[in-house]
């Protein structure tokens, strides 16, 4: 980071002016570094969502919305997802560098030995309702791993934040997929330390004690793309959440049970459901062009879910994969499903239809993801829950990189506030 220049802010009531600098990274805008800016002009900046405030200084994940661009630790997406496995951009994500084959080896070693939980979480799942959405269950057996790893959650010791970045990495699907279990009355599945993370994470999730499972290499080759093409997107609202919930000290559990909280959000992790609804909602393929009409009619309420993101303004870099990974899990399970030609047909509308061409409405990653789970037969309840599976990776390197910053300090927004000034307390029998 460099700062070669300043930008001027002049008070038009008092004519003052003040000067603060710019500083440069090593790609992306300049950022206007306001730090000193409350304590010189006795003024707040005010920016509902944080839309154009950099709230931290990171080196681990880098978007251009604009050229469609997402880097992790320089590393363009594309590449990544065609020639990685999630764990290889695990360690990416925590170490700055790829693996060599000797370190993705003790790295993977590292993983799969800590994959089995705490046997006595049997009886905290059993406190949750059997119909609990997994989310839910995520959220409160996460936030109580401190509760079962005191030996990690010493934030101060280097070697506490490996082993609990270790062990979320690795416990995380194990709890995903129990809570799954528990929400359908299935025997809980445990581990297998001989199948890779992907692998392990399905069959979790479907295998069954009465008959033998066998992964199917090209829903585990998909689910690992999945969870590649999650793994990290910079400062967006779960990752924020985290960093703010660690700017306070808290365990690493904790941090990253908050994430997985804010992920719940339909805004955020729930956008694939969204469009499974939307599906469900236009229901065959002679109503598309229909629907399309409808979304374009800005006195329509209808809408049209999965187009277009909130950063890229153009192709979502993720959604290429995806979607070459969904036609590959459709052709492999020869799925018959009227919501997937549905899918299919929206896609073929929106690539060639000059309106969605021209807003730049490109099929995003949610679109996708949506009808990849339902047709490898994944409940929409635990679509949100894989999500946080893959982004704990993220989240993990996100809270690392920011207990070791120095200029790390608490959160702590300011307001404009518009309430009532001060009044005179009126005693209860006077009002």
């Amino acid at each position: 980071m460099t700062q070669n220049n300043t930008v001027t802010v002049t008070d038009n009531r008092t004519g003052k002016a003040y000067d603060f600098p710019i500083l440069d990274g090593t790609t992306g805008p300049s950022v206007v570094d306001i730090r000193k800016f409350y304590a010189e002009t006795g003024m707040f900046t005010y920016d509902p969502g944080y839309t154009s405030t950099g709230s931290c200084e990171s080196a681990v994940t880098y978007i251009d919305g604009d050229q469609g661009v997402l880097l992790h630790r320089g590393y363009p997406i594309q590449d990544l997802a065609q020639n990685c496995t999630f764990l290889e951009v695990s360690y990416l994500l925590l170490n700055g560098e790829l693996p060599n084959r000797e370190q993705f080896q003790t790295f993977e070693n590292a993983i799969t030995m800590h994959t089995m939980v705490h046997e006595q979480i049997h009886k905290f799942l059993e406190g949750f309702r059997r119909d609990a959405h997994p989310m839910a269950v995520m959220c409160g057996v996460v936030g109580g791993m401190a509760a079962f790893y005191h030996d990690s959650i010493d934030i101060t010791n280097p070697h506490h934040r490996m082993i609990a970045s270790h062990r979320l990495i690795a416990k995380i699907p194990t709890i995903g997929a129990w809570a799954y279990k528990y929400s359908v009355g299935q025997p809980l599945t445990y581990p297998r330390n001989d199948l890779r993370y992907a692998s392990d994470l399905l069959q979790m999730m479907f295998a069954v004690p009465c008959e033998e499972y066998k992964v199917n290499p090209v829903l585990a080759k998909a689910m690992d793309r999945i969870l590649i093409l999650h793994a990290d997107h910079e400062q967006n609202a779960s990752t924020s959440t985290v960093r703010l919930t660690g700017s306070s000290g808290a365990n690493p559990f904790a941090c990253i049970a908050a994430g997985i909280a804010s992920l719940w959000g339909p805004a955020h992790g729930g956008a694939n459901e969204a469009v499974l609804n939307m599906l469900t909602e236009i229901g065959s393929v002679d109503r598309v062009n229909e629907c399309v009409k409808r979304a374009k009619d800005k006195d329509d309420p209808f809408r049209l879910m999965g187009f277009g993101h909130r950063v890229y303004k153009n192709y979502d870099p993720r959604a290429k994969i995806m979607a070459q990974t969904c036609h590959e899990v459709l052709e492999e399970l020869g799925v018959k499903d009227p919501l997937l030609d549905v899918a299919m047909e929206l896609e073929k509308i929106a690539l060639e239809d000059d309106y969605f061409i021209e807003k730049k409405l490109y099929p995003n990653v949610d679109f996708y993801s949506g009808i990849i789970f339902r047709a490898m037969g994944i409940p929409t309840s635990m679509f949100t829950a894989i999500f946080a599976i893959a982004r704990t990776t993220g989240w993990v390197a996100q809270w690392n990189e920011m207990i070791t910053d120095p200029a790390q300090k608490i959160g702590r927004p300011r307001q404009l506030f518009t309430g009532s000034t001060q009044r005179e307390f009126v005693p209860f029998d006077k009002r």
